[in-house]
C-alpha cells in the first residue's frame, strides 16, 4: 500500500478508537446520533464552502446524489451503532463491527469490483478479520447471555452498513470523482436534517443529552469526520480492499481502552487478536 494512505488510515484507526470509545459512555439513541452529526455539519460548512470555492471543477448534481445516499447509510451505520453499544459490551460491538466491515468490502471489491490486491494483501486482510474474530469471542462484562447475543447481532449488522457506506464512498471520491471534503460535508449536513423529525420530537432529550454529555458530543462530532477525511482521501490514492481492512488497526486500541478504561475482561484475549491484526495490518503494508 502506499505510504501515504497507510499513514493517513493508521491515524485514522487513532482517531475511530478514541470516538467509539466516547460513544460507548452514553445511551441516548438516535437523539445523541443526531446531536453529533449537527457538530460535524456546523464543523464541516466551513469547509465546504473553502472546498467549493477552490475546487476547479464546477459543482455537479451527481455531488448531491452520492452525498444523500451516504448520508442514508450514515445514518443507519450512526443508529445501529449506538443501539449495539447500550445493549453489549464495547470489547464486543467495536471488533464485531470492524470486522465484518472489511471482510463483506474485500469479498466485494475482489468479485463485482475486479481489484486485485495481490496474495499477500489478500493474506493480511483475513489476517485482520481472523484477528478481530479471536478478540470478539473473548466475550466482555455482561454476564447474561441474551444481552451478548444481542451484542453480537448489533455488531454484526453495523458491519454489514460499515461495508456498504465503504464501497459507495470509494465508488463516490473515485469513479464519481466527488471531491472528498464537498462529499462528506454535503454528507454530515444531510444526516444532520434527516435526524431532525426525531430530535424535534425529543427537545427534553436533548438538552439533557447536552447538559450531560456536552464533552462526548463534541469528541464523536469532531472526530468522527476528521477520522473518515483521512480515509475517504486514502481511498483516492489504494484500492478499497487494502484499505478497509488497515483501518482495522483501530481494534488494537479500542481492545486496550475497553481493557484499562471499561474494565472489560478476556485481556490475553484480546490481546492475541490484537497480535495478529498487527500482523495483517503488516501484510497489507508491504503488499
Amino acid at each position: 500500500m502506499n505510504t501515504t494512505a497507510l499513514a493517513m488510515v493508521l491515524v485514522a484507526a487513532v482517531v475511530h478508537a478514541s470516538w467509539n470509545l466516547a460513544a460507548k459512555r452514553v445511551s441516548g439513541g438516535p437523539r445523541f446520533v443526531w446531536l453529533y452529526y449537527t457538530v460535524s455539519a456546523v464543523a464541516m460548512l466551513p469547509v465546504i464552502a473553502v472546498a467549493l470555492a477552490v475546487e476547479p471543477e464546477r459543482p455537479q448534481w451527481t455531488w448531491l446524489v452520492a452525498a444523500l445516499v451516504t448520508a442514508v447509510l450514515h445514518v443507519v451505520y450512526g443508529i445501529v451503532l449506538q443501539r449495539g453499544y447500550e445493549v453489549g459490551d464495547l470489547s464486543i460491538v467495536y471488533p464485531l463491527a470492524r470486522g465484518t466491515g472489511p471482510l463483506v468490502s474485500v469479498l466485494v471489491a475482489v468479485t463485482v469490483l475486479g481489484e486485485r490486491p495481490g496474495v499477500l494483501g489478500l493474506i493480511g486482510a483475513f489476517l485482520v478479520v481472523g484477528g478481530v474474530l479471536v478478540i470478539s469471542l473473548g466475550g466482555g462484562s455482561t454476564g447474561d447471555a441474551q444481552a451478548r447475543r444481542a451484542g453480537v447481532f448489533y455488531g454484526v449488522a453495523t458491519g454489514v452498513v460499515i461495508a456498504a457506506y465503504t464501497l459507495w464512498d470509494a465508488h463516490s471520491v473515485t469513479s464519481l470523482s466527488v471531491p472528498p471534503l464537498v462529499y462528506f460535508g454535503g454528507g454530515a449536513i444531510a444526516q444532520s436534517i434527516l435526524l431532525a423529525p426525531t430530535a424535534a420530537r425529543g427537545r427534553s432529550d436533548i438538552k439533557r443529552l447536552w447538559r450531560d454529555h456536552r464533552r462526548e458530543v463534541l469528541i464523536v462530532g469532531l472526530a468522527s469526520p476528521a477520522g473518515y477525511l483521512l480515509v475517504l482521501y486514502a481511498l483516492r490514492i489504494a484500492p478499497v480492499s487494502l484499505v478497509a481492512p488497515a483501518r482495522e488497526l483501530s481494534i488494537v486500541f479500542g481492545g486496550v481502552a475497553a481493557w484499562l478504561v471499561l474494565r472489560e475482561r478476556n485481556a490475553v484475549r484480546r490481546l492475541a487478536g490484537s497480535l495478529v491484526v498487527l500482523a495483517g495490518i503488516a501484510a497489507i503494508a508491504v503488499a
